[in-house]
């Protein structure tokens, strides 16, 4: 369903299984970190039903002629990822397949097994649990855009502001975030912002859990790169899209302890609203005090600015 981006098996005797199949998305720029972006994209996944990424296959699609020399570095880091995530990759396949103009994810699949008890859903969020976030809004539009347009963001803010928002890349995942989260407890739901940016990560849980939700715009932390970013190519951070951002929603008593655990391994949060009755729906409130319905993302504009380029 809407919201729920990995199917659970129950195995009995107390263990279930987390199951995620994702093709990711292959741009041309992210060669370099396409390694890195399919297995934590996908171990993102499994990471935010609560259950450690234990397993995986992957299927390589290669367009003929295609560099030898970067598929090895492709692999290896692939390789390395997942070993630092506890990840076996077990199986998979890699081919030639004409028609393709460049290597593709054709299908990586991820598998965590762990306790029942341990399971988290996108369906848990209940009234008077607090919406957290963390790192901030559109981490992986503004990173994806400085690395494709380094020039005119250069031009225009500088090499510092270049190289932070490029360096956003390896904040993609929220692995890390949502085991420490899952760990400590309290939560009852969790969903990172893909497409659609937060906004849409937001209502896909409140939707998904069938209850209402309040959140607050000045609230949602947005990093000065990523302002900046956003500003030069005229999109939207709030509705960007944003591997590596978690949304999560959580028990009061629990909020503290879960942010002083992340912050303790590097992870900014902040709180941005409250789970409510589903009679009081789905609210925005604006910087300037209004209150606007929050709705599905019907377009992402990541998209159209990462081919459109800055005019």
């Amino acid at each position: 369903m809407i919201g729920v981006d990995a199917a659970v098996i129950d195995l009995g005797e107390g263990k279930i299984m987390v199951v995620k199949t994702d093709p990711t998305f292959g741009l041309p720029v992210l060669l370099d970190y396409l390694g890195f972006a399919i297995v934590h994209i996908v171990a993102s996944d499994v990471a935010v039903m609560g259950i450690p990424p234990k397993y995986m296959s992957i299927c390589l699609l290669i367009p003929p002629g295609f560099n030898p020399d970067v598929l090895e570095k492709i692999w290896r880091q692939l390789s390395n990822e997942a070993k630092k995530l506890g990840i076996a990759i077990v199986g998979g396949h890699t081919g030639v397949y004409p028609g393709i103009s460049y290597l593709l994810n054709g299908g990586a699949t991820i598998i965590g097994i762990g306790d029942k008890e341990r399971l988290v859903t996108p369906i848990g969020a209940k009234p008077g649990d607090l919406a957290l976030i963390t790192k901030g809004a559109a981490i992986e539009a503004a990173a994806v855009l400085a690395i494709q347009y380094p020039e005119p963001i250069e031009r225009i803010y500088g090499s510092s502001i270049l190289k932070r928002a490029q360096r956003l890349i390896w904040d993609m995942t929220v692995v890390k975030d949502a085991l420490i989260a899952a760990e400590v407890g309290g939560v009852t739901a969790m969903h990172d912002a893909t497409e659609g940016g937060v906004y849409n990560a937001v209502w896909e849980i409140a939707y998904a859990s069938n209850v209402g939700i309040r959140i607050y715009e000045e609230k949602i932390p947005v990093l000065p790169e990523v302002k900046a970013v956003c500003d030069a190519f005229k999109i939207d951070p709030m509705i960007s899209i944003s591997e590596g951002t978690l949304i999560a929603t959580v028990k009061p008593d629990y909020v503290d302890e879960i942010r002083k655990a992340w912050k303790s391994e590097g992870i900014e949060s902040a709180i941005i609203g409250e789970v409510t009755e589903l009679k009081e729906s789905r609210i925005l409130v604006k910087k300037d005090g209004s209150k606007v319905e929050l709705k599905p993302v019907s377009k992402d504009p990541f998209w159209e600015a990462y081919f459109r380029g800055i005019k």
